[in-house]
């Protein structure tokens, strides 16, 4: 046994630290442990000496003791090298990589009860403002008292006030109770014979126990969920884990009700809406390999499962599984690579897949799966172009007139409709008539975006608030402000102007932030309590509402602008997606697209149904740039609170840019969000051949400047966003 342990602590700015090993202590690579950093005693895990062979050892003289192992098992050792592979590729520090494994502190600590508080249906005698806030947002929910002070908007004094007063009560909750087990047998689906052909091929991978990455292509409403429900239960019959990773937190609710139907019980969620002790009792159930079934938002990936069989990436194309801060990494890819290196099957479920996935599949990489058709023999709804240009609303209006017609069509047969329109708020922009005085955020290069419904302005990127104004700030004339451009609140409005009596639902991250909201939302659906939808790109993926039956597209060119490499694929997919929302059940579906550039190939590829002439084309051009699948790119993000240094220290890594045959490198330039969150933001794009080691280049680039430590430099390995 060794004297001594190389530990990565829970602290990005630090490189692996030697420590000694007492006597009494027993340790080995993957342990989780205390130790001590100064005055601190920071978490952290022992790794091999090898796997950092440029840090020099430090002498056993001045080496201090490890403190203590934690009661929790230890890292395995796949998921170590999968952690050190993801550090690699995307420029991370392992310790940035590693906290998202031990995601639960409070599961490293051995307590199993912890004091929660919930609502006793009693007011307190003295309310006040904050405190009748408090309670409306909590409702019935339960948490410890900063959780309750965070879902309340109030601080943590309010919180005790009212337990205090004897409006909340506490309750004691066992943070270790078992998780019921999936049963495999409970509901098994009647499938059609491309369901079961299909479902027969995941089920011998799984059994094969061996690395298969699958390309699961399936048209909306073909039954894609109930295929690999059947890879799921194999995996449960061979005693493994396995994880499904969704994109949103609001599709978690309608998962669950449907795997619950298919298995007996609900799988272990994780995701960020989860209440402290319900995240330590997931992490411990995922570490001894008692969770069975993970349903999870991205972070989930680098969970300690000991014993995982399968990984099933639903939407697998959808931009929210790239983290866009701290690690930059991709969710769709991590997984893949987890399941090379753990020696099992990945699956990639998507109706418009990623023009990267179709690319391996090519390459033979991916083995495709298709489902071409929808189940029980529901048809694919029929798509008509609206050119707003010949066709276009009345003055002020957004929705034209073929549009309002088959609405008014679709109410008739009491029918439900979807509005779609990917820009939250009542309207982008708002300014001032008299003076042209324009509304934008005092931290970030952005308009504040006016909310109606909370009459509030707020910024989309850094969450700055205020009231709305009554007048302006600048001429300080009353009554002069305008709202320029429409979002889904301005629609809202514009559908109650045509039809009052239509019962309608408003679906943003604003009105569905929570597993509960979206349950709340799906029911009213379901149970025709709702007439019109009008919904962000929220309502695009995984709902399923048969009685849904005409799908407008507001505004088809929004996701165009702007320049974006992947904007014409995007907009194909949101719209492809939010069209599959129509005509799932047994009465045909009709999709109306609003555009004002009926000649642009992804609008003509959408009106004619022509998805294979779309991904051709976009590949070509793809192909042509050099630009991914077929070429790399990375970003270099340069931000300081100060101007001047942010500029410096950009211009500094320009100038020093390496000159590599097959890498270009351009900028620095200001970021499109030249301030964001108060920080000043430069930008350098590097566009490589596949050849090339772009990250040994940067690396040894970056490594030979300094900068301020005010100043941040993020690399975006194989980036999504250009802001």
């Amino acid at each position: 046994m060794s004297s001594r342990a190389r530990v990565i602590l829970l602290n990005a700015a630090l490189g692996p630290l030697d420590y000694r090993v007492p006597h009494d202590m027993s340790v080995k690579p993957g342990s989780i442990v205390v130790a001590p950093l100064g005055p601190r005693q920071l978490v952290g895990v022992v790794w091999e000496e090898d796997a950092f062979p440029d840090v020099e050892s430090v002498g056993d003289n001045r080496l201090r003791n490890i403190i203590g192992p934690v009661d929790a098992p230890p890292v395995p050792e796949t998921l170590r090298r999968l952690i050190e592979w993801t550090a690699d590729y995307y420029l991370a520090p392992v310790a940035s990589v590693l906290r998202m494994t031990l995601a639960s502190m409070p599961a490293l600590e051995g307590a199993r009860t912890v004091i929660e508080y919930r609502a006793t249906g009693d007011l307190p005698d003295r309310m006040t403002e904050q405190r009748a806030q408090a309670m409306e947002r909590i409702g019935e929910r339960q948490g410890l008292i900063r959780e309750l002070a965070l879902i309340g908007g109030v601080s943590d004094a309010v919180i005790r006030g009212l337990v205090k007063a004897g409006a909340f009560e506490p309750v004691e909750v066992s943070i270790d109770t078992p998780f019921p087990r999936p049963d495999p047998d409970h509901a098994p689906p009647q499938l059609s014979d491309g369901q079961a052909d299909a479902a027969g091929e995941f089920i011998e991978a799984v059994r094969q126990r061996d690395f298969a990455p699958f390309l699961l292509d399936g048209v909306t409403g073909s039954g894609k969920t109930e295929v690999y429900f059947e890879a799921i239960a194999a995996a449960i019959r061979e005693g493994r884990q396995v994880l499904v990773l969704l994109p949103e937190i609001a599709l978690t609710e309608p998962f669950l009700e449907r795997f619950e139907k298919r298995f007996g019980t609900v799988p272990v969620s994780w995701h960020s809406g989860l209440r402290q002790s319900e995240r330590r009792r997931a992490w411990r159930a995922i570490a001894a390999g008692d969770a069975a079934v993970v349903v999870g938002a991205r972070s989930a990936l680098f969970l300690p499962y000991p014993n995982l069989g399968l990984i099933v990436v639903d939407e697998a194309h959808e931009a929210s599984f790239k983290q866009e801060d701290g690690v930059h990494y991709h969710a769709r890819d991590v997984a893949v690579m987890r399941g090379l290196m753990e020696k099992f099957p990945v699956i990639l479920a998507s109706a418009t897949p990623a023009i990267e996935t179709r690319h391996q599949v090519e390459l033979g990489r991916y083995r495709e799966i298709k489902l071409p058709a929808r189940f029980g023999g529901a048809e694919m709804p029929a798509i008509e172009g609206i050119n707003l240009l010949t066709d276009p609303p009345e003055r002020g209006r957004w929705i034209a007139p073929p549009l309002i017609r088959a609405i008014d069509e679709t109410m008739e047969k009491g029918e439900q409709s979807l509005l779609f329109l990917n820009r939250r708020g009542y309207a982008p922009l708002t300014l001032c008539r008299h003076c042209g005085y324009r509304f934008q955020c005092p931290n970030c290069t952005a308009w504040m975006v006016e909310h109606r419904l909370t009459r509030r302005l707020a910024c989309h990127h850094c969450g700055h608030v205020i009231p709305s104004p009554r007048f302006c700030p600048e001429c300080k004339e009353e009554d002069s402000l305008v709202a320029c451009g429409p979002g889904v609140e301005r629609i809202a409005d514009e559908v109650k102007a045509f039809w009052p009596q239509a019962r309608t639902a408003i679906v943003t991250s604003d009105t569905l932030w929570s597993p509960a909201k979206a349950a709340e939302f799906v029911k009213s659906v379901e149970a025709g309590a709702i007439d019109i939808i009008i919904g962000t790109q929220l309502v695009t993926k995984g709902y399923h509402f048969p009685n849904l039956t005409l799908v407008g597209v507001i505004d088809a060119d929004l996701g165009l602008e702007g320049g974006d490499l992947r904007a014409s694929e995007r907009t194909f997919q949101q719209i492809v997606q939010v069209a599959g929302r129509a005509g799932r059940g047994q009465k045909p579906g009709r999709v109306f697209i609003q555009t004002r550039m009926p000649e642009a190939e992804v609008i003509k590829a959408l009106i004619a149904g022509d998805s294979e002439r779309f991904y051709e084309v976009e590949t070509e051009n793809r192909r042509r740039a050099n630009a991914p699948p077929f070429g790399r790119f990375a970003a270099i993000i340069i931000s300081s609170e100060d101007a001047d240094e942010a500029a410096q220290v950009a211009r500094l890594i320009g100038k020093s840019a390496p000159m590599i045959d097959g890498m270009r490198v351009y900028g620095p330039a200001p970021a499109p969000l030249s301030v964001l969150r108060g920080r000043h933001r430069h930008r350098l794009l590097i566009h490589a051949t596949r050849a090339i080691d772009v990250q040994a280049a940067i690396r040894e680039w970056l490594g030979n400047i300094t900068w301020k430590s005010g100043t941040r430099v993020a690399v975006d390995v194989d980036p999504y966003s250009f802001m």
